[in-house]
């Protein structure tokens, strides 16, 4: 292994270091307790090595959230696999969406609520936000209109109701016939007349 090779493995070593400590603190304690001094103390690294990895605490929020559309990407695929047949995917997909911003409430606050500057639409994308929409869109490109459309529309559905049981405002109880609903008026018999002029 040369120089070069070996100080950039050494590199991304710290930088998960650093990530990964940024998670489990926010797990523990919230994203308020994360902070450059808190990781330099936690992971026993001086700051400024911390701040030559990541410019500021926003860019390790960035980061965590990249890993967190990586890990759900990883989820959403094996909820397809594991689905039954095509027909059932989008609601095991669902699911398992669900299950995933549940158990990770601090990373799935990452992804989509705090500051990361992160894109899904305009200028350089980061491959793990497109694979964690293609995961997505493949259990909804069977199916008749604007798959681009439909597969926001179906995010932006199951991001509304992770969102709301996580505060609290809708029971849980009822989330199986929630998304049934989603997925019939969306993906089963909505999608037929959707990005159709």
């Amino acid at each position: 292994m040369g120089v070069a090779e070996r100080r950039n493995r050494e590199r991304a070593e710290r930088e998960h270091r650093i990530t990964a400590a940024a998670r489990q603190i926010a797990a523990r304690e919230g994203w308020a307790a994360v902070t450059i001094r808190r990781l330099a103390d936690e992971i026993e690294y001086s700051q400024p090595v911390v701040y030559s990895h990541f410019a500021n605490r926003d860019a390790i929020v960035a980061a965590v959230a990249v890993e967190g559309f990586r890990d759900i990407a990883v989820e959403i695929r094996r909820a397809s696999q594991e689905a039954a047949n095509s027909h059932d995917a989008p609601r095991t997909v669902a699911l398992a969406y669900l299950d995933f911003a549940r158990e990770n409430p601090a990373l799935y606050e990452a992804m989509f609520s705090m500051p990361t500057g992160l894109q899904f639409s305009e200028g350089d994308i980061e491959p793990e936000l497109k694979e964690a929409f293609a995961a997505l869109a493949a259990v909804v490109s069977p199916r008749a209109g604007d798959v681009e459309m439909i597969t926001e529309t179906f995010w932006a559905a199951l991001h509304g109701l992770a969102e709301l049981e996580h505060a609290g405002r809708i029971a849980h109880d009822l989330r199986d016939a929630r998304v049934a609903l989603v997925v019939d008026c969306l993906l089963q018999h909505g999608s037929q007349d959707i990005g159709t002029p």
